[in-house]
């Protein structure tokens, strides 16, 4: 941790405040005249998720924290925790349900991910943008559907569900955006 003054704090720094992580995701300076100039942040709480807006002087001082994210890869579930793998010194972490949540739903054994950390304890996981899974159950396709059609909901081997084409098909892949959940293309094979 290093301590510096508000007005150095810049978007996606990670600040200790009184004893939450927060993390900057917008800053205003505001100095109107000749009065004292004020600085609006939104801040992210870590831990919680929530958003809050903070009106603090420039001249505060705050503790900048530095996190470490590395890449892991998700190896099997344990009652209801989940045990990941370090890519590259094999080490593992365990996460418990409620940090992994609905995530694990876009994650297959051996596919990575970003785990980030502050002071040797797991804060947060990170998806790729997109994934690639198989379809294991949907209705059968329609003869001559177009993308632009209408959409059924499809099962996927993680056990996900969610609206897809109507030309998708029983083991097929398809590419998934983590962000929201949606449909996005079929994959190319190979791409598992």
């Amino acid at each position: 941790m290093a301590s510096t003054k508000m007005i150095d704090i810049r978007r996606g720094m990670v600040l200790n405040m009184n004893g939450q992580l927060l993390h900057c995701l917008e800053r205003d300076l505001n100095t109107p005249g000749n009065w004292r100039a004020i600085l609006y942040l939104k801040l992210k709480n870590l831990k919680t998720g929530s958003i809050v807006d903070e009106r603090v002087h420039p001249d505060d001082k705050v503790d900048v924290v530095y996190l470490d994210t590395r890449e892991y890869q998700y190896s099997y579930k344990d009652g209801d925790d989940f045990v990941f793998m370090d890519s590259e010194s094999f080490e593992q972490v365990t996460l418990n349900g409620n940090m992994v949540g609905d995530k694990i739903m876009y994650l297959r054994e051996n596919d990575t991910c970003k785990i980030t950390f502050y002071d040797g304890k797991a804060l947060d996981m990170e998806l790729p943008q997109t994934v690639t899974l198989k379809v294991i159950e949907t209705e059968p396709g329609i003869k001559g559907a177009t993308a632009a059609a209408q959409t059924k909901p499809a099962t996927l081997e993680t056990g996900l569900i969610l609206q897809v084409p109507s030309f998708i098909v029983v083991n097929e892949l398809i590419t998934v955006q983590t962000e929201d959940g949606k449909y996005l293309r079929r994959a190319k094979e190979g791409t598992t």
